[in-house]
């Protein structure tokens, strides 16, 4: 274990950088030399690094007095990786965090409690932890030399803003952009899938191909960021709700039976030992206005507990007010709410 000491940029907050591995780091938040039994591990959405989700600050600053610390992962998909990384390949890396830290705190404290949190999409890496076979299935053609990863079972997983990049992406199109008409946006879009379904590899299929910046700039996404062809299909999924792909799993539409694929499967997997908490915000401004947020989250609890388990916390809800990433300046009273909840729940993960 390689460790050193320094201040991370979210808010001068004092912390410990670890390397994982030579390649993956994370941020340990803590107050000076202190250190703690458990842990809360937290994996930010699409673009998102160390210190980018600002309510992360509250959650530590709450947490000080406690038994917990927070430990900031830096994925090789964050910042501006994520249109070329995957769930898969995340979750690999979430397993050799959550190793990790039990290696480094178990001498000292013995087996301490581990919560992993996932904010956007970092709650579709959380979801495919907890859901997914262990270990997960080798990609065809990523995976031709990977070394399977067995990921270790977690205390608890908490969701926030699970969001769906379909429906957001197709709100976009039904609205249309001071650039582009919803026509034109149509048409952009359908030229763009069927490319990306034409030459989702290249180089005798070893290689991504990867959607021009021009696309993906008038759809919705930032140009600083490329984007697979293989990323983009599945983000988009254009053959759902029929047949989701890998990153569709908090679409409204989803029938029944594909919630049982994925949130049924929790219990099945063993990977959860305690409770899934979801937090949903009430204003997201990345979900459309014609999904029922409450009806949805009912349905994904119905879904997980159907066989009569209690993975589903009773901390779960729809923040009302809350944006996506509660970073506006009206969030004061939506980031208490999650903090309150947060804090709660990981009390009743210490009670067991």
């Amino acid at each position: 274990m390689q460790i050193k000491a320094l201040t991370s940029l979210a808010r001068g907050q004092p912390g410990i950088l670890h390397h994982i591995t030579p390649s993956l780091i994370s941020f340990e938040y803590t107050c000076g030399a202190i250190r703690k039994p458990h842990t809360l591990i937290f994996v930010g959405g699409l673009g998102d690094g160390l210190g980018t989700v600002e309510y992360l600050s509250d959650i530590v600053r709450a947490l000080d007095p406690t038994q917990w610390t927070v430990f900031g992962l830096v994925l090789s998909c964050s910042y501006g990786g994520w249109g070329m990384g995957r769930l898969g390949n995340d979750i690999d890396e979430i397993a050799h965090t959550v190793n990790y830290v039990r290696e480094y705190k178990t001498p000292q404290f013995g087996p301490g409690k581990v919560v992993i949190m996932g904010h956007s999409t970092g709650s579709q890496d959380v979801m495919h932890y907890i859901n997914c076979p262990n270990p997960r299935p080798a990609h065809p053609v990523f995976d031709k030399d990977w070394t399977p990863v067995t990921r270790p079972e977690v205390d608890g997983a908490i969701m926030q803003a699970p969001v769906s990049d379909r429906e957001g992406i197709l709100w976009v199109i039904k609205c249309g952009t001071e650039r582009d008409s919803p026509e034109t946006m149509r048409e952009i879009y359908n030229k763009a899938v069927d490319d990306a379904k034409r030459h989702t590899y290249e180089y005798h299929n070893s290689v991504d191909t990867v959607v021009p910046l021009s696309v993906t700039g008038r759809i919705g996404y930032p140009t600083s960021a490329p984007v697979s062809s293989r990323r983009f299909l599945s983000l988009v999924s254009p053959d759902s709700p029929e047949k989701p792909e890998e990153d569709d799993l908090f679409s409204s539409d989803l029938s029944d039976q594909r919630l049982k694929e994925t949130f049924g499967q929790v219990g099945v997997r063993g990977l959860l030992k305690q409770q899934l908490l979801v937090l949903y915000s009430g204003r997201d401004q990345s979900v459309p206005p014609w999904v029922n947020k409450e009806a949805l989250i009912k349905r994904w609890e119905k879904a997980m507990d159907a066989d009569g388990t209690h993975f589903w916390s009773p901390w779960s809800m729809v923040i009302p007010g809350a944006s996506h990433a509660l970073s506006d300046s009206d969030q004061k009273e939506p980031r208490r709410i999650l903090v309150e909840r947060v804090t709660g729940y990981l009390n009743d993960i210490l009670k067991g």
